[in-house]
């Protein structure tokens, strides 16, 4: 009942903003046309939300899981957010809650130059996927501590984006896997209100899948290819965006024996 709690207190923080903003007839909106995106599937870009705006997340992944957030822009270049999710939610079952509250905190040390990318550090202790309570970390490690740049282009129609940074991620208490990783990824809006993202995480914290015995059969973790994901964003209103996930397509984690498929949906406004 706690948990149940915690989840319904995020969301009435999340949608507060919505009832002011019904009553005041003469208030603005922001579009997500004009916001870069913060995020590519699992990757963080140097985008933050500009001040005043607020992000609304629900992000669907197997087992019945969901994940909520809600982030906030306090000036154009700080942006923190909290979430919170679980397993089981859509289902028969009971929900199998996560174990605490999660946070995002992002900071643009550099905006974006002509010839110069936008460079961005921050914090991110919300993974992806089931929380694996045996070895402490979801099944898909967070971010933790990460530094990324992002450098934005036009190419004919297109409004496009490559992304590249590194993070350590303090999921390591299991496995001992401390190593510093790195990432990149790319986004793109085209016509037709589409956009598309694709990233691949190295995965160095997450490639050796040892048991404390050494029994490296069945063990938990990466092979040691890395994630290679991609989504495509349907922009259904300027301030909603429907998403279809795919993760994992070099199969990397040993126990998935296909590829992982999400929902995500994001609502973005101001106050």
């Amino acid at each position: 009942m706690k948990k149940i709690c915690i989840l319904i207190v995020i969301c009435l923080i999340a949608f507060a903003p919505l009832q002011t903003q019904a009553q005041n007839q003469d208030a603005s909106t922001t579009s997500m046309y004009d916001i870069p995106p913060r995020w590519l599937v699992d990757l963080p870009t140097a985008g933050t939300l500009p001040r005043g705006n607020y992000n609304i997340g629900f992000r669907i992944y197997p087992g019945g899981g969901s994940i909520v957030n809600t982030d906030i822009g306090l000036s154009n270049r700080l942006t923190i957010g909290i979430s919170y999710g679980g397993d089981n939610i859509l289902s028969n079952v009971t929900p199998d809650w996560n174990p605490s509250i999660e946070f995002n905190l992002k900071f643009r040390l550099i905006d974006e130059l002509e010839y110069f990318p936008g460079v961005t550090i921050g914090f991110a202790s919300q993974g992806n996927g089931t929380f694996i309570g045996e070895y402490d970390r979801y099944t898909f490690k967070s971010r933790g501590f990460y530094v990324v740049a992002s450098r934005s282009f036009y190419f004919y129609q297109w409004t496009a984006g490559w992304h590249a940074g590194m993070n350590y991620s303090q999921e390591n208490k299991f496995d001992k896997e401390d190593d510093i990783n790195f990432f990149a990824g790319f986004d793109a809006t085209f016509q037709y209100n589409l956009a598309f993202i694709a990233e691949y995480d190295l995965a160095l914290n997450d490639d050796r899948g040892t048991l404390p015995d050494g029994i490296t059969s069945n063990a938990f973790g990466g092979k040691g290819r890395g994630y290679f994901n991609m989504g495509i964003k349907w922009l259904f209103t300027d301030n909603l965006e429907l998403e279809a996930i795919v993760k994992d397509m070099f199969i990397n984690r040993r126990d998935s024996e296909a590829i992982t498929r999400e929902i995500r949906i994001n609502y973005i406004d101001k106050f």
